[in-house]
């Protein structure tokens, strides 16, 4: 059972950095999903934060070997920042500033 909880983890942290990376390289997402995304390369940023910790937080946490007694808080923060960014990454940015002529 151990195996396919790893095989089903891994799937998943690889199909949000895959999706991460196509953000960032290609500012492009698949229509609708995820949902109202306005900065896809923020977004994308976020997802490999999200990818990178959430594996970090599994494997070094809940789905490591016996007696490996590794502390999973490094990874949850990483995932947890990634997520933050991504949520950044619905909202609009700031609008630039511009020169007053005054």
């Amino acid at each position: 059972m151990h195996m396919f909880l790893v095989v089903a983890a891994v799937l998943a942290v690889t199909f949000m950095g895959v999706l991460g990376a196509v953000a960032v390289l290609g500012e492009w997402l698949p229509s609708g999903f995820p949902p109202r995304v306005l900065r896809p390369r923020l977004w994308g940023y976020g997802a490999l934060a999200s990818a990178v910790g959430l594996g970090l937080f599994m494997f070094l946490g809940p789905l490591a070997g016996a007696g490996v007694e590794a502390l999973p808080a490094l990874g949850w923060c990483l995932w947890m920042g990634g997520m933050v960014v991504q949520f950044r990454a619905q909202r609009p940015g700031r609008p630039a500033a511009t020169k007053s002529a005054s």
